[in-house]
C-alpha cells in the first residue's frame, strides 16, 4: 500500500512538473477600438477590468456626454477625478518638456478639421484657424485640488493622444497590485510587458506594422518585449485626402493648428510606462524627423522606431538609441 502512495505521489508531481502553461486571455472592444490581455494568473479578473475601464471612460472620453472632460469642454463643470487629476498632470509635464508640441488643446483645431468627436468647421480657412489658435495651449489651463479651469470657455480638451497609454498603464498595475509576475496589456496597439510569454517561456512579441495606405494590415518588425511599454503613432490610417488628392494627417502642429508636414508615416516609441510612450509617439510625429533627433540625443531613455518615405516615395526604417532589432 505504502508503494502504491508513494508511486501515485511521484506520477502526481511528475504531472504537476510536466503540465503546459496557460495565459489566461481576455479580449474584446473598448475606447472604440480592440484590446487584449494575457497574462500568468489562476484568476480571471474580466469584471474588475470592465470597471476599470468604465471609469476611465466616465473621467477622460470625449465621445461621452456625461464624462468629466465632456462636462469640463462644455463649460459645465470644474469638477474632475484622480484619473483625470494624473493624465492632465502628466500633460502638463509632457507639454513642458516638448515645448509645447504634446498639447491636449488642440483638440479645438482637431475638432474643426474633422478629426474628433465635435462637428467640424466647412470651409475652415487660415482666419477661422488663427481665431481657434487663440484658446490653443495648457498654460491657458490650470489645477487646483479636484477643480479644473479654463481661462477661456471655448478651449477643448482631449486626451485622445494619451489616454490609451494611460488606460493600459491602469490595468497592468492593477495585475501587478495581484501579484501577477507576467502579463501583456494591449489596448488599440499601446502595449505594456512584464516578465515573459510562459506559454513560450521567451520575452513577448510584438509586431509593429508596416504602412499601408489602402487599410490593410503586414507586420513589418517583430520585437521581444519585457518589463517596458511601447506605443506607436502612425499618419497611414487616419488622414483626409482634400479636392487635389494631397492627404492631411491627424497630426496636428500645435504652434500652427495645421497638419504636421512630415514624411514620418510611423513612429514606435519604447518607454518605462504606456502613457509616458503614449505621448511621446505622438509628439515625435509632430516634431519631424530632425527636430526628433535632436530631442533624443538628450533622451536615452527612450528608444525609437520611425518609419518614414524618403525621397524616392519609397519606406525607410530609422533605429534611435538600441530600439530591438
Amino acid at each position: 500500500m505504502k508503494k502504491s502512495i508513494i508511486l501515485l505521489v511521484l506520477l502526481t508531481s511528475l504531472f504537476s512538473c510536466t503540465k503546459e502553461k496557460k495565459n489566461i486571455k481576455l479580449t474584446d472592444a473598448v475606447f472604440g477600438t480592440s484590446y487584449s490581455i494575457l497574462y500568468d494568473a489562476e484568476s480571471n479578473y474580466q469584471k474588475q477590468i470592465d470597471s476599470l475601464f468604465y471609469v476611465i471612460n466616465k473621467s477622460l472620453s470625449t465621445y461621452q456626454e456625461n464624462s468629466d472632460i465632456s462636462k469640463i469642454n462644455r463649460n459645465e463643470a470644474k469638477e474632475v477625478d484622480a484619473h483625470f487629476i494624473k493624465v492632465y498632470t502628466a500633460s502638463r509635464q509632457f507639454y513642458t518638456q516638448t515645448d509645447s508640441v504634446f498639447d491636449p488643446t488642440i483638440g479645438t483645431v482637431v475638432n474643426a478639421l474633422g478629426f474628433g468627436p465635435e462637428k467640424k468647421i466647412e470651409k475652415l480657412d487660415s482666419l477661422k484657424i488663427d481665431s481657434l489658435m487663440q484658446f490653443v495651449g495648457l498654460d491657458k489651463t490650470y489645477q487646483a485640488g479636484n477643480l479644473l479651469f479654463k481661462k477661456y470657455p471655448e478651449t477643448f480638451l482631449d486626451f485622445n493622444a494619451i489616454a490609451k497609454g494611460y488606460a493600459v498603464d491602469v490595468v497592468a498595475e492593477f495585475l501587478e497590485s495581484k501579484k501577477v509576475e507576467n502579463y501583456l496589456v494591449e489596448i488599440g496597439g499601446e502595449i505594456r510587458t512584464k516578465g515573459i510569454n510562459v506559454e513560450k517561456e521567451t520575452a513577448w512579441t510584438v509586431g509593429i506594422d508596416k504602412p499601408n495606405f489602402e487599410g490593410t494590415q503586414s507586420v513589418l518588425k517583430a520585437i521581444p518585449l519585457q518589463d517596458v511599454a511601447m506605443a506607436t503613432s502612425g499618419t497611414y490610417r487616419k488622414f483626409k485626402l482634400d479636392e487635389n488628392g494631397k492627404r492631411y494627417a491627424h497630426i496636428i502642429d500645435a504652434k500652427t493648428g495645421y497638419s504636421s508636414k512630415t514624411h514620418l508615416l510611423s513612429v514606435s516609441v519604447i518607454a518605462p510606462n504606456c502613457m509616458t510612450a503614449d505621448a511621446f509617439a505622438t509628439a515625435f510625429q509632430a516634431m519631424g524627423m530632425e527636430k526628433t533627433k535632436a530631442f533624443l540625443k538628450n533622451h536615452p531613455e527612450f528608444k525609437v522606431f520611425i518609419v518614414f518615405e524618403n525621397d524616392r516615395m519609397e519606406l525607410e526604417t530609422l533605429t534611435i538609441n538600441g530600439f530591438p532589432k
